[in-house]
């Protein structure tokens, strides 16, 4: 080997080394120097950065929020309600170097954020009724189990940016219950309903029977007013007329009875010829008084 060739091959090892000791970092990234393992700088910053070639090497981290969906768990409310808890959690990593050094990758941090949210999950949701956690307060509950994880989190380098319920449901057996129970009452305030319904349909009708009852009252009150007033105008008539002529008047009383006895339906009546009540047509030529 020449001596020109032997500096060839010099300056490729040295440019493969010095290019072994550049690296970069873009905007989402995050990361440790290490060497041989242990830490020896963060580098936070975007751009262009140098490390010992060969003996260190550079571990990045995502800066970015991330997310991490937590298994479904079932949890007791204060009001003894049992709900599956469907929830997640978002969390960025604010110290590499902690971070590193207490879970090491993202994949082991999941493990202790499964753990820590839960427990919070249990102790907080332990505390409020499951009206209460499905209400619009739920958002200061979640709040409540965001600060206590934050306070463990906190020792792993990263901060919990929102811990969020996405559905809570009763088991199957509450389910049912509920369902049953929830038959039950509308049943019941079906029945009240009815119940008071039929009270009112009670006072309507005995109110419709009482003024039926009054307007009959006074509707015969008044026809017997004015039947009175009739009939004493007919006797005032009837007076009048007798005082006038006494043979006619007993006349037209007559003609009235036989009128009242005969009527209209063929009755046949047998008298004697000299019945009072014949008087008027006893009369040998029969044309009677009148």
């Amino acid at each position: 080997m020449t001596k020109f060739s032997a500096l060839i091959l010099f300056l490729i090892i040295i440019i493969a080394v010095g290019l072994n000791g550049l690296f970069t970092m873009n905007e989402k990234q995050q990361g440790l120097v290490l060497q041989f393992g242990e830490p020896k700088r963060v580098v936070q910053d975007s751009g262009l950065n140098f490390k010992i070639p060969l003996i260190q090497n550079v571990v990045r981290y995502d800066k970015r929020i991330l997310e991490y969906d937590l298994p479904i768990e079932e949890v007791i409310a204060v009001d003894k309600k049992r709900m599956l808890i469907d929830s997640f959690t978002r969390f960025k990593i604010t110290d590499p170097l902690e971070f590193y050094k207490t879970v090491g990758s993202e994949s082991n941090v999941r493990n202790r954020l499964n753990s820590n949210v839960i427990s919070s999950l249990r102790r907080v949701v332990g505390t409020v009724t499951l009206d209460e956690l499905l209400s619009k307060d739920r958002g200061d509950i979640m709040i409540r189990i965001r600060n206590e994880v934050n306070n463990e989190a906190s020792r792993f380098g990263i901060e919990i940016v929102d811990v969020r319920i996405r559905r809570a449901d009763l088991p199957e057996a509450n389910s049912q219950a509920i369902y049953d129970r929830m038959i039950s009452e509308r049943a019941r305030e079906a029945k009240e309903f009815r119940a008071k319904g039929s009270e009112i349909a009670q006072k309507i009708r005995a109110e419709a029977d009482k003024e039926k009852t009054v307007i009959l009252a006074e509707a015969t009150r008044k026809s017997e007013i004015l039947r009175g007033e009739g009939e004493s105008s007919a006797i005032s008539i009837y007076a009048n007329a007798f005082e006038k002529d006494s043979d006619f008047y007993s006349f037209y009383r007559s003609m009235q009875a036989y009128g009242n006895v005969l009527g209209e339906d063929g009755t046949t009546m047998i008298l004697s010829p000299d019945s009072e009540f014949l008087e008027f047509f006893n009369d040998s030529k029969g044309s009677g008084r009148y």
